[in-house]
């Protein structure tokens, strides 16, 4: 019997609707997950993010719930080495009212990005001093979700300074806690340079991340004016076999949710992933 492709995706990456429709819209596509980020998809409810009540948490997990549609990731992306101090407070701050109402909205797992010692891009970030900031800030938000019982998701990308699959993987070793577990995007360790290589950086990534990968997101990548340009999964270069070959073999029911597809993408971009699911 084929283990079914638990296929999800970011709610906002629907246009911005009230919440009975955008729950029609997910059933009408069959997404049975979703990444939640509240002050993107209905900002009316989050008058800042650490306003958020355990009302609005539980309004919206019982409307998902009684769907039967999962919050696989309640995403909280914050910069949590900000150089500013304040800022870098408030943002852990933020993300620690998260892993409180993750039980009310009914998920297990709160995401984020490291974000940036600088403002956007940096080769500060590519230091060791900037390592150094992500694994203390994570060792504080890891205690924090260990208290509520929920799990920290971090997602690497090539500005930040989780900016390749070792990285992630000494992170997971320097803070030693099931609570932490890894967010794999593999369009976001490819670079101009080393694309080329795909095959052998999502390899090594499987390997290295292995069962402490608790979601994958999925989307897509070409070459643009020398840069890489994100584009829909199935519109690009990035090779989906071997991410869905984890998902179905290695990692029975784990969940993928597309990422950055717009909503008059979703279909094509759906229909590609699960034809591809059923093969490998």
């Amino acid at each position: 019997m084929t283990v079914p492709f638990h296929l999800g995706v970011r709610a906002h990456d629907f246009k911005r609707c009230p919440l009975p429709q955008l729950i029609d819209k997910l059933k009408e596509h069959g997404f049975p997950a979703i990444q939640l980020a509240l002050h993107k998809s209905f900002p009316e409810s989050v008058a800042e993010l650490g306003a958020l009540s355990p009302g609005a948490a539980a309004y919206y997990g019982d409307s998902f719930r009684q769907a039967d549609i999962k919050i696989a990731v309640l995403g909280c992306y914050v910069n949590i080495i900000d150089a500013d101090p304040a800022k870098r407070a408030q943002a852990l701050s933020d993300f620690n009212t998260h892993l409180r109402l993750a039980r009310d909205f009914g998920a297990s797992l709160v995401g984020t990005e490291t974000g940036s010692v600088g403002q956007g891009y940096t080769p500060d970030n590519f230091t060791e001093e900037a390592f150094l900031e992500v694994v203390a800030s994570v060792s504080a938000m890891v205690a924090e979700a260990e208290r509520f019982g929920v799990t920290v998701g971090i997602e690497a990308g090539v500005n930040h300074p989780l900016y390749t699959a070792q990285l992630a993987r000494r992170l997971l070793d320097t803070v030693p806690s099931n609570n932490l577990q890894i967010i794999l995007d593999a369009a976001n360790l490819m670079t101009p340079d080393n694309y080329l290589q795909q095959e052998q950086i999502v390899a090594e990534a499987l390997e290295l991340l292995g069962d402490r990968i608790a979601v994958l997101h999925l989307k897509d990548f070409t070459i643009k004016d020398g840069a890489i340009d994100i584009v829909p999964a199935g519109q690009g270069m990035l090779n989906f076999a071997p991410l869905l070959r984890y998902m179905k073999h290695k990692r029975p029911h784990i969940q993928g949710l597309l990422e950055s597809t717009p909503e008059e993408h979703l279909q094509l971009s759906a229909q590609f992933l699960r034809k591809m699911y059923n093969e490998v």
